[in-house]
């Protein structure tokens, strides 16, 4: 009896063993299989995103041709405009430039008509004839004064007293500088109580060569 307990103890710890064996064998084999459905999912996924970025470049090629094909167009658009205003502008230009060239001849004729009545005037032609003869009288006595020596006397007088003019006038210049150096004043006292007042003027002289 004891034998067959320890036979029939044996023969169950068997079983139990085969069934975890089965059970560990079945639990592998379902995680392979998780794992295999797993790689298949992901390299979906993969394939689904490589898809969508393949779509979207298709996508933005497409909306990139038909804007060029849509700044083709506007570019023919305001090309065409360009155009247009520019001859529009052309036949402007011509169609002042010849209202200028009409005014210009209007212009010139009555000019010449003007100066024609002028020329053709008997009494201003005669008036002109005296004029030039009382003209060149002038000149011609204007000539014998400036030999007369009492003229030559007065030129002389005049030249030596604007000399003399020149000579003050530098004097008081400096005297002038140096008191408003010394006053920072434009105006000096008169010896009958009065201000004369004066400027100061800064004048360039030739360069010394």
């Amino acid at each position: 009896m004891i034998k067959q307990g320890a036979k029939t103890a044996c023969l169950v710890t068997w079983i139990t063993l085969e069934c975890d064996c089965f059970t560990l064998s079945q639990k592998g084999s379902m995680a392979n299989k998780k794992q295999s459905i797993d790689k298949l999912e992901s390299a979906e996924k993969l394939t689904s995103g490589e898809d969508l970025a393949l779509a979207a470049l298709s996508q933005q090629s497409a909306a990139s041709t038909m804007a060029g094909i849509s700044d083709d167009e506007d570019e023919g658009v305001q090309s065409d405009k360009l155009a247009g205003t520019l001859t529009h502008l052309q036949n402007i230009i011509e169609r002042n430039a010849n209202e200028l060239l009409r005014i210009s001849s209007e212009l010139r004729e009555l000019r010449e008509g003007l100066k024609n009545v002028f020329e053709n005037d008997a009494e201003l032609t005669e008036a002109q004839d005296q004029a030039e003869v009382i003209i060149q009288a002038v000149k011609q006595r204007r000539t014998q004064l400036q030999n007369n020596p009492q003229i030559t006397s007065l030129k002389v007088k005049i030249g030596d007293l604007n000399e003399q003019k020149k000579e003050v006038e530098e004097t008081i210049s400096n005297h002038l500088v140096n008191y408003f150096a010394l006053t920072n004043s434009k105006s000096f006292d008169t010896s009958d109580g009065d201000q004369w007042e004066f400027d100061i003027k800064a004048k360039v002289k030739p360069r010394k060569k």
